[in-house]
Order: C-alpha cells, then sequence, then structure tokens
C-alpha cells in the first residue's frame, strides 16, 4: 500500500534530522515526535519509504561520515568515532569493520595511497563519488555475521 504524501513529508522531516546531526543518538520514540506520528508507526513507515530500519539507516550516515573523516582529515581514530556519536570505541572499530570490510586505519592508508581524499583528483562529481562510497546496510550487521560465519564453515 503506497504512502501518503503528508507521511512521506513527517518521515523525511525525521530523516533530514537524523543526516544533520547524525552524531546525536536519535531513538525511535524521538524520530516519532519529530514526524508526529506513533513510534511503532514511523517504524515500520521508515522501513518501507526509505528500505532500512532508522537505527540502520543512521547507522549507514555515521559510517559514512566517519569514512570522509578518515579520508579528509588527520584525526584521530579514537576522535572520528566520539565525533561521529560512537560511545564505545570497541563498539565503533567492529561495526565499521562490518559494515566497510576494513579497519578504519586501513581505509585511511588506501585513501592516502590512491589519493582518495583530493577532490581535485577525483573524476567525478563528489556527490557521486559519496553514493559510490555510501555503506551498504540493506541487511543487518549481525545477519552479515551469520552469512560470512556459514560461508566460512568448511562443508567436509
Amino acid at each position: 500500500m503506497p504512502q501518503s504524501p503528508e507521511l512521506l513529508r513527517r518521515l523525511l522531516r525525521a530523516k533530514d534530522h537524523m543526516d544533520r546531526a547524525s552524531h546525536e543518538d536519535w531513538p525511535v520514540a524521538r524520530l516519532a515526535a519529530v514526524s508526529a506520528v506513533s513510534a511503532a508507526h514511523f517504524a515500520r513507515s521508515f522501513k518501507q519509504a526509505f528500505g532500512a530500519p532508522p537505527h540502520r539507516y543512521l547507522l549507514s550516515r555515521r559510517i559514512e561520515r566517519a569514512v570522509a573523516l578518515l579520508r579528509e582529515t588527520d584525526l584521530a581514530v579514537t576522535e572520528i568515532a566520539l565525533q561521529t556519536g560512537w560511545v564505545s570505541i570497541g563498539t565503533f572499530g567492529r561495526i565499521f569493520r562490518d559494515i566497510t570490510g576494513d579497519s578504519p586505519g586501513a581505509v585511511r592508508e588506501r585513501a592516502r595511497t590512491e589519493g582518495g581524499g583530493d577532490a581535485a583528483h577525483m573524476p567525478m562529481p563528489e556527490c557521486h563519488a559519496r553514493a559510490a562510497q555510501r555503506p551498504d546496510l540493506k541487511i543487518a550487521v549481525l545477519e552479515k555475521r551469520r552469512r560470512a560465519g556459514i560461508a566460512s564453515v568448511d562443508p567436509t
């Protein structure tokens, strides 16, 4: 069933808040209040509209911002984790690796060796490059880990 334009505007309002301040905590109740709908209705509608639950969307924004900071700044990984809204450095590192497939240090090193942090060397508009590098969170991080564990088990 298609969503009403009014509901989509309300959901976009919450999504814009998360985009603007992804470093903040955004529990579903707070997002629902921004959207002026119930928490359960918000969670279902957000996933239907954007293809990912609100928390997963927020994780992707945080990791996307962390990747950009790793490429564009010389800030310590700990500082980047804190600036992007992570309370636990260990959780940041684990989820960063689960989503991107590399550690934060490896992403920074690769960006330096490839010259990926300099916009003057990018052959396409920055918005397109960032969209291509956006983390793929179509499935939950725990599901990715479970699938990787099944794939790594030797069938013999």
